[in-house]
């Protein structure tokens, strides 16, 4: 997707009355962020065994990470989700007891003992009778390594509390030698060496894929002789060694399977019995996890603990599907359960697969986390006879208890550990234990057993003191016998439900890095400070230092990367120019700074600052084209009919002096008042030689020439999906939020995003013509035709007529079917919503690596090639792009890169985008559920835009954000029912009379319903509730 308003990079803490930037759109569509960096003390090994799995295994899997909605602190539930809803994160307890199915207090039942029935089965299925503690899920070849001795950890931690040792930072490329691979040679001899090595040298060690978490011990193979492998696993108490677990002689029953040799999973790939995919995790129900399948259709599905083998969310995993007879058979509805008595968990802002496909918000287009597992899970509800039990107070009614059936399988090796292994989360007493129990906010990552020694001092006398108190931990260790991972305390971060703590968890659960420059990248800046420029460099470029070239960004924006130009020619053309930051020239190839971008990849967004990729110094003064300054640019420049007809095109190093610095409000004002003449006190100064009337003229030739460019787009397929975001106003002294606001979309932001589309579609076709092996492409694959036919049928049962063939009858669609009145923009967001879930994301890939070019298709913006050209200050891809298209000008020298290490290089990018993206999703979600705490509670109408048996989702349309409401936590309900019409869901909610003189209300609700709803705090940190207002009684 796309992006288009952006709000720039700001200062560390940019407050005062709007400080805060509007959600960042990037005015080149598709942009957004990802994974895997260093945080402080916590830096994860980025070792990976990419590539090694399979040699035909080269472009990067196509994968839906789900998204993580984050928790409310201190929650004492947790909720669930389908596919038709926006995804939730299940609140946190912080001890975790009152989850319901939950992390705490939930034992594991023995089987009977039966004649006849062996004692491994025995043992088995009271493995697999078992409940897990937190239906999350680590991996054992993953080992944070630590730079000290265990001894000297301890020692130090003993002394200092908050002083953990550091974690070293994981590489972006190459990958970390098994250190027991089972296909090695020498394999036997080093496991062999391990099980006499003490577990503190375990622990050390940095492992990858094929090695065994137990320390070298290797486990017994389950046999898939076992009926049922989703077993989720729960212990007595944690870390115990209770009889019960343990197998003959007292040794301790290996729950998970060990992972397959490399050889094995190799050949595996290539006789296609085994599947390679990214590993989603359903946020709210846990257990459930999900891979796509490469032939298109339902996903595969892996249920429980023990069927992912102690991957985590978003790694890359190799998947073997169980046979026939073991896959899962249910009924095509079925019942999704809520919490009694409690409405969705707080979560601020949406978390479904909000797909932009197009410049418009800062993130660009996502991926779809959370995809219609086995068809559609709203489509799940199970059908209940409305003569049943049940149908005296909640009943639901189906049309169908057809059977499905969907492939399962389990994890058999860890391709690559996409997850960063660090969680923020709350440290619990554990009485005459030598360990504390950490509970994870994020549910779908293991509960950790962590040394006391990394407790505060006073901790073991004092545990109350620390209850509401967020820590950082990160795993170590996953022995093959526990359900709990074993990990160190990196820091504490301070007081959940506070927003610099808060953060702070943020940034490290998604491993972004925020910690100072090295000295050695910082050497690479020029050190003779004011800089200029060097006379023998600007003789090599086209000097436009006398044109009226100016900025239109947001009003907080201070890494001003791009800039345009416009002037009318005597023939009545226009001469229309857009003008990069040359990034290229300050970071070299190679250096200890590129090296530092390369592992950033992304700037970072959140509501009250900006995680530069680079240094300030470039990103906020040499490279930001400031005004009236002379700046380093790289210039695409066209001839453009007044139509916008491209008539010619040049691409060329050049140098810049941007006359003004103009926000999208003061670019909006020029457009909406083409007559007026502005005085110099109704804009930002202005260069003398550029006087006002000038700019405004320029302003409006980019204008007309946007809404052209803009036409021809849409007739030509391109697909644009719209979804609110919310921006904020922060108090300049305490840094909350005192007011927020859809950020509305104008034509100014259209006009720039025009223009970036433009440069960046005829960046790439230049840059592939050169080099069709090097050349760093971005692709947008279509939607997945499976799901594309549910939501079809689903829209024909409601009565829409959508084309969803392709990418513009689709856009056409959307604008048709929602009408002209005052709610067709709450419709449109709905219809938005539901059209999103198919969509796949887009990715950076290398040209080299794909054969078909067919693959190279961008479906949203419907074009043959595209790249991001745009915005080399915040992503490092455009920086490569900047370095190809310098060598094939012969204007820079040529990429020290191989195909293999673009590809590396772009998958490295694609993860920290989505991760860049994430962050600054929590980071609103953080905001919003602090000014509901602060400014609540909050009225406003509310559109309903999914339903499940029990409960539906709205879009609150103030604010923009989506809340599920549970009807069993509705007061007043008396009673309520759910039907499905075909694949239509409907719902009557029957009210308790007020009084004795007047009777029950009944109010019919179905999607696009339009309701009254409340936002309100709860009583844990960042969680509020979507209450719904009684309806006004009928008028007689």
């Amino acid at each position: 997707m796309e992006p288009t308003h952006r709000a720039k990079g700001g200062s560390k803490h940019r407050r005062g009355k709007h400080t805060q930037n509007p959600p960042r759109t990037a005015k080149d569509p598709n942009t957004g962020a990802q994974n895997h960096q260093q945080n402080g003390p916590l830096r994860s090994d980025m070792g990976k065994q990419s590539g090694s799995v399979e040699e035909n295994v080269g472009a990067p899997a196509s994968r839906s990470v789900t998204k993580p909605r984050r928790a409310a602190r201190g929650g004492s539930e947790a909720s669930h989700i389908s596919d038709c809803s926006p995804c939730a994160q299940p609140a946190a307890a912080g001890d975790g007891s009152a989850l319901p199915g939950g992390r705490e207090g939930r034992h594991c039942h023995e089987t009977p003992r039966k004649p006849g029935v062996p004692a491994q089965s025995r043992q088995r299925r009271n493995i697999e009778s078992c409940e897990t503690q937190d239906g999350g899920a680590g991996v054992p070849s993953k080992q944070l390594r630590w730079a000290r001795e265990p001894k000297e950890q301890v020692s130090q931690l003993r002394g200092t509390w908050g002083k953990a040792p550091p974690i070293p930072q994981r590489g972006t490329q190459g990958s970390s030698p098994p250190l027991c691979d089972p296909s090695s040679p020498r394999g036997g001899e080093e496991r062999a060496k391990n099980r006499r090595k003490p577990k503190a040298d375990v622990d050390e060690m940095v492992a990858s894929p094929g090695w065994d978490p137990t320390g070298g011990q290797e486990p017994r193979r389950v046999r898939d002789k076992a009926k049922d492998q989703q077993g989720q696993v729960k212990m007595s108490s944690p870390g115990s060694s209770s009889k019960k677990s343990r197998g003959p002689r007292g040794m301790r029953r290996h729950l998970f399977e060990d992972y397959m040799s490399l050889r094995e999973v190799s050949a595996g790939l290539k006789r296609g019995e085994l599947v390679q995919g990214a590993l989603r995790i359903n946020p709210r129900r846990y257990h459930e996890a999900f891979i796509s399948s490469p032939d298109g259709s339902a996903d595969i599905f892996l249920d429980g603990l023990v069927a992912r083998n102690r991957a985590l969310n978003g790694d890359v995993v190799v998947v073997q599907p169980l046979p026939p007879e073991r896959q899962k058979v249910e009924n095509a509805v079925e019942s999704e359960k809520s919490p009694p008595g409690h409405s969705s968990p707080g979560q601020g802002r949406h978390s479904s697969p909000d797909i932009i496909v197009e410049a418009q918000y800062s993130g660009d287009e996502e991926e779809v986390l959370i995809k219609m597992e086995a068809v559609s899970l709203q489509d799940k509800v199970r059908a209940v006879p409305e003569d049943s039990e049940h149908s005296n107070k909640h009943s639901t009614s189906g049309s169908t208890s057809e059977k499905v059936v969907q492939r399962t399988g389990k994890v058999v090796y860890i391709t690559e550990l996409k997850h960063s292994r660090a969680a923020s989360g709350f440290i619990k007493f554990l009485p005459d234990k030598t360990f504390a129990l950490f509970s994870p906010v994020d549910h779908r990552v293991p509960r950790v057993n962590v040394p006391l020694t990394d407790c505060p001092a006073d901790f073991n006398t004092r545990p109350g003191d620390y209850t509401n108190t967020l820590f950082i931990c990160g795993i170590t260790h996953w022995p093959a016998d526990s359900t709990f991972a074993e990990g160190r305390l990196a820091k504490s971060l301070g007081q959940a439900g506070e927003i610099d703590p808060e953060t702070e968890g943020i940034l490290a659960e998604y491993d972004v890095d925020c910690s100072e420059f090295p000295a050695e990248s910082l050497a690479c800046l020029p050190q003779n400070l004011p800089w200029t420029i060097p006379a023998e460099e600007l003789a090599k470029r086209r000097d436009l230092r006398q044109e009226c070239i100016f900025t239109i960004d947001p009003a907080t924006a201070r890494d001003l990367d791009d800039a345009l130009s416009c002037k009318q020619l005597p023939d009545g053309n226009f001469e229309v120019g857009v003008h990069i930051a040359d990034v290229s020239y300050f970071v070299e190839e190679g250096s200890a700074l590129d090296l530092v971008a390369s592992r950033r990849a992304t700037s970072v967004y959140l509501v009250q600052k900006v995680v530069p990729m680079l240094p300030r110094l470039l990103c906020e003064e040499l490279c930001s084209l400031n005004p009236q300054a002379d700046r380093l640019t790289f210039s695409v420049i066209w001839t453009l009919s007044p139509e916008g007809k491209i008539l010619s095109e040049w691409f060329g190093r050049s140098v810049i002096c941007s006359c003004v610095k103009l926000s999208y409000d003061h670019a909006q004002s020029l457009i909406d008042a083409p007559d007026k003449g502005f005085s110099t006190e109704e804009l930002p100064p202005c260069a003398p030689a550029h006087p006002i009337r000038h700019i405004h003229q320029a302003v409006l030739h980019l204008h007309a020439l946007a809404k052209h460019l803009r036409a021809q787009r849409f007739e030509g397929g391109a697909l644009r999906l719209d979804q609110m975001k919310l921006a904020f106003c922060l108090n300049a002294d305490t840094g909350l939020p005192q007011g927020c606001y859809v950020y509305q979309y104008r034509d100014s932001n259209k006009l720039v995003e025009e223009f970036m589309l433009l440069a960046n579609m005829a960046v790439a076709q230049h840059v592939y013509r050169w080099s069709p092996r090097l050349a760093l492409l971005r692709r947008h694959p279509p939607p997945q035709g499976r799901m594309m036919d549910v939501l079809q049928e689903l829209c024909q049962q409601m009565g829409l007529h959508m084309d969803l063939s392709s990418s513009g009858a689709l856009h056409k669609s959307l604008n048709e079917t929602v009408g002209k009145d005052q709610y067709s923009a709450a419709r449109k967001e709905v219809l938005t919503h539901l059209c999103s879930r198919p969509m796949q994301m887009a990715v950076y890939f290398c040209a080299g690596i794909l054969q078909d070019e067919k693959l190279f298709r961008h479906y949203a913006l419907n074009v043959p090639l595209y790249t991001h050209f745009t915005s080399p200050i915040r992503r490092y891809a455009d920086l490569i792009v900047h370095r190809l298209l310098a060598a094939s000008l012969k204007c820079g020298p040529r990429l020290c890169l191989t195909d293999e290490e673009v590809q590396k290089q772009a998958s490295h990018c694609n993860d920290k985008k989505t991760a860049s993206k994430r962050v600054q999703e929590l980071s609103a979600d953080l905001f919003f559920s602090v000014f509901v705490r602060e400014c609540g509670p909050l009225d406003s109408e509310a559109m309903v835009m999914g339903m499940l048996d029990k409960a539906f989702d709205v879009l609150v349309l103030s604010y923009g954000v989506q809340k599920r409401i549970y009807c069993n936590a509705i007061e007043g309900l008396q009673s309520f029912q759910f039907r499905k019409v075909g694949k239509r869901p409907e719902m009557t909610l029957i009210w308790a009379a007020e009084d004795q003189e007047q009777k029950p209300v009944r109010q019919e609700i179905s999607l696009f319903s339009l309701l009254h709803v409340q936002l309100k705090a709860d009583g844990a940190p960042l969680k509020y509730s979507a209450v719904l207002k009684r309806p006004p009684p009928p008028q007689h």
